[in-house]
């Protein structure tokens, strides 16, 4: 078992940002990350992408190589395909690596776990050619695959980027069914102040929206009643918008509608945790330099509430500059001159957040589904079980595992547990604070019995 003055878990954005700023300042850092290759969800294999391919991505893509540079450091262990499944007393971790387990302690741990795509639980949502828009941009990142006959479904700028990239490939969406309403444009006017502060975002934003109304892609605003009708695969979006009926036969169905914090592994050491209505999500209770109820641990980026890659980036600095400061390699004036610039940079990142969530909300209907849809993949529990469970005197998603398993399956609720929040506290007309969330142990993700047996024979070690 080796040790490091900081553990990063998580290599986007954040996690990379923290562990360059660390490093710099003389900290020994590890840094943990499931994925092959460092970038997070947003930069995903960008240091091997095509420039074709990058041209289609955008520059906000390309530009993460400079975070990926960063821990190419003489003080960074980069271990790469590391799925970490405990964080213990003593802040020692415990990782497998290719199918081997491993431990690492550290005097500070840096959580930059990112964030997850909200379910969005629609009739006909498992069915085979149904995913999210953060799966349709990985298959295009990763391995240029283009989903063709496609249909975008829901709300959000992440909607628009895809369909842009789409476009610029030459296989632009058959359409776009969005759920966001002219009212709810007018009351995001009450955060006008922030977004124009925020004005490079709403300038991406217009220009997205240019690209697509030049390819002359059919959108369609205010969408209720949807469904996705298919038996062996998706065959085709039906939805109502502005009083019509609509149906659009497709092959492939992306999902959106908004991403939440990831917040697994800090529920899992105990970080206290707040409903913010803003989001719609649970959200870690944070100070300004990401740290929480558990000394010694900060979090970071969009795992701390969504705010975007940039946002993200400057956070993770701030978080390094506080934990050098507390293993003193760093005053506390010198951290808050640091500080300073970075603290601006990031107030200004998140001026337009308030705006794009009041403009963009998540859609109503699928946080309370039908009593027929399907909330947990996992364990087929639907929506209707929930509420049944309800009347049956369930008052927390903990004690819906005893009632019918929801939560129990290999996701452990990432996937259902804003729903089985959301629905319960529906039908117990609590508050969702009230209602609470899955209670979290490890292992955080499945882990066999001989990787638990090689433990003690393998130490952390530098992928790239």
């Amino acid at each position: 078992m080796s040790k490091r003055d900081l553990v990063v878990i998580g290599a986007g954005p954040a996690g990379m940002a923290a562990a360059a700023m660390a490093a710099d300042l003389g900290l020994t850092v590890a840094v943990l990350d499931e994925q092959p290759r460092a970038g997070g969800q947003i930069y995903r294999d960008v240091d091997r992408v095509p420039k074709g391919r990058g041209r289609i991505l955008g520059k906000d893509y390309t530009d993460g190589a400079s975070l990926t540079a960063g821990l190419r450091h003489d003080r960074i262990d980069h271990v790469a395909g590391a799925v970490v499944w405990a964080i213990e007393d003593g802040f020692c971790i415990s990782y497998t690596k290719d199918g081997r387990g491993a431990q690492v302690t550290a005097e500070r741990i840096v959580l930059a776990t990112g964030a997850l795509e909200r379910p969005m639980p629609i009739p006909g949502w498992t069915l085979p050619g149904v995913m999210t828009a953060g799966a349709g941009q990985i298959l295009l990142k990763q391995s240029g695959i283009l989903a063709r006959n496609a249909v975008l479904v829901g709300s959000g700028p992440l909607l628009y980027l895809l369909a842009a990239q789409m476009v610029r490939a030459g296989t632009p969406p058959l359409a776009m069914v969005e759920t966001q309403t002219r009212r709810d444009l007018i009351g995001a006017a009450r955060h006008l102040g922030g977004a124009l502060r925020g004005w490079r975002y709403l300038l991406k934003g217009l220009g997205l929206l240019a690209e697509i109304t030049r390819a002359r892609v059919p959108r369609y605003t205010g969408a209720q009643n949807l469904r996705i009708e298919g038996t062996d695969r998706a065959k085709a979006v039906t939805f109502s918008a502005r009083g019509t009926s609509h149906r659009i036969a497709c092959n492939t169905v992306f999902l959106h509608h908004g991403v939440v914090p990831n917040t697994q592994a800090a529920r899992s050491v105990g970080v206290v945790h707040d409903w913010d209505a803003g989001q719609a999500c649970f959200a870690p209770r944070l100070d300004q330099w990401g740290g929480n109820s558990v000394a010694g641990l900060f979090i970071v980026g969009d795992g701390a509430g969504i705010g975007g890659a940039r946002a993200a980036e400057l956070a993770g600095r701030l978080a390094a500059l506080k934990v050098a400061e507390e293993l003193g390699r760093l005053s506390s004036a010198e951290r808050d001159r640091k500080a300073e610039p970075i603290r601006s940079a990031l107030y200004g990142e998140l001026a337009a957040r308030p705006f794009l969530d009041a403009a963009y909300p998540p859609c109503s209907e699928t946080l309370l589904p039908a009593d027929s849809t399907v909330i947990c993949r996992c364990e087929e529990v639907t929506a209707g079980d929930i509420r049944h469970y309800a009347k049956l005197g369930c008052l927390g998603p903990n004690q819906t595992k005893a009632f019918g398993r929801a939560g129990m399956g290999p996701c452990q609720g990432r996937y259902c547990g804003l729903t089985v929040t959301a629905l319960l506290a529906d039908a117990n007309g609590q508050t969702p604070d009230a209602t609470g969330y899955y209670r979290i142990r490890p292992p955080l993700k499945p882990v066999t019995l001989g990787e638990l047996a090689s433990m003690e024979h393998v130490a952390p070690d530098a992928a790239e």
